[in-house]
């Protein structure tokens, strides 16, 4: 799962390669309009005020410009940004430690905070709430608590699984944004503004045809980029255009929703192996070969997104959007009650 062009959560690859392709600006960030308008206002006015910004929450799937938006959040308010992430933090003393060497109107900015041990959490309330940290030295009879003071910083929250977020912790957050799948006229500008960062000739046809098959992510966006200028550069004439992305995406095993094998893997088995289901995701995951929790956090949201799948009380049920899609042909379910009563009858 880890080497797939279609996985929306950061690689390797994309913290060598993203950076130069981010938004430094809230005004060259494209799309989250919502979003980008009231972060806008917030921070115009705290910076007004000499004050920093208050604590943001920002959640939605993967690969949406979370990171990306607390990166500019910290250029907007003059100060530096430090990223951690909560499976990085695994005592009080680790937080402790970031917390100290913040400075006024920095950012600190915490991936997966869902994650975050509840020792550490606990941690925390103080700090978001009063700015202050709350050490204890010592162990038993001798053990005393000290009270240090923090600069006013601003926390700032990611995560794709906001449920998972106890109360305590996501009511300390003043600024709460939820962060949506992009357009296809978005992504397609967002692709245009990274050929050019890249030195890129690019087709308006050719990156219409990337930006339908990225999933409504940018970071699958810049990603499938990069990998049609590499087709580009050695079968065509360097210049992406609508017949190169094509190729190059039907070379990647993307088709034209968006979706790669293992996509479409999970459509055939619940048609071809269930009838169109319902079916258990434990049964499913046994069919299609992958681990339950990769089924349900990387593959199943986009699906269930585009109205591909359906979820019910008992298992997953496919769509008439699945069969077109697959060129299926919907078979009709036996009744088997009305059966065993006409059995009887006779």
């Amino acid at each position: 799962m880890e080497d797939r062009i279609l996985n929306a959560g950061e690689t390797e690859f994309d913290l060598n390669n993203e950076l130069s392709l981010r938004p430094q600006r809230i005004n060259e960030y494209i799309g989250q309009d919502k979003v980008k308008e009231r972060l806008n206002i917030f921070i115009k006015a705290a910076k007004n005020r000499g004050e920093s910004l208050d604590h943001a929450l920002l959640y939605g799937p993967p690969g949406l410009g979370k990171t990306t938006l607390a990166n500019i959040i910290a250029k907007e308010m003059g100060g530096s940004l430090k990223v951690t992430s909560g499976p990085a933090i695994e005592r009080a003393g680790d937080l402790a430690a970031i917390l100290t060497t913040l400075n006024d109107k920095d950012v600190l900015f915490i991936d997966e905070i869902h994650r975050l041990n509840r020792s550490v959490e606990e941690i925390l309330y103080p700090a978001m709430e009063d700015f202050v940290l709350d050490i204890v030295i010592g162990k038993g009879a001798a053990a005393k608590s000290i009270r240090l003071d923090l600069p006013k910083f601003t926390l700032i929250g990611a995560t794709t699984r906001v449920g998972m977020l106890t109360a305590p912790l996501r009511d300390r957050f003043g600024v709460l944004c939820s962060m949506e799948y992009y357009t296809n006229e978005q992504l397609k500008e967002i692709i245009v503004r990274s050929s050019a960062i890249l030195n890129t000739e690019i087709t308006s046809e050719g990156a219409e045809e990337i930006a339908r098959r990225s999933r409504g992510t940018p970071r699958i966006a810049n990603r499938l980029l990069k990998r049609v200028r590499d087709y580009s550069e050695v079968i065509f004439d360097s210049t992406i255009s609508f017949e190169c992305a094509k190729q190059a995406l039907e070379m990647l095993e993307v088709d034209n929703e968006g979706f790669d094998r293992i996509d479409n893997k999970i459509l055939e088995a619940i048609i071809d192996n269930f009838n169109g289901g319902p079916v258990g995701i434990e049964t499913l995951s046994y069919f299609v070969g992958e681990e339950l929790d990769t089924i349900e956090d990387v593959y199943e949201p986009y699906l269930l997104q585009k109205g591909f799948i359906i979820r019910t009380p008992r298992g997953r049920v496919a769509t008439d959007k699945a069969y077109k899609h697959l060129g299926r042909t919907r078979k009709k379910k036996i009744n088997q009650s009305t059966d065993q009563c006409s059995l009887f009858k006779d």
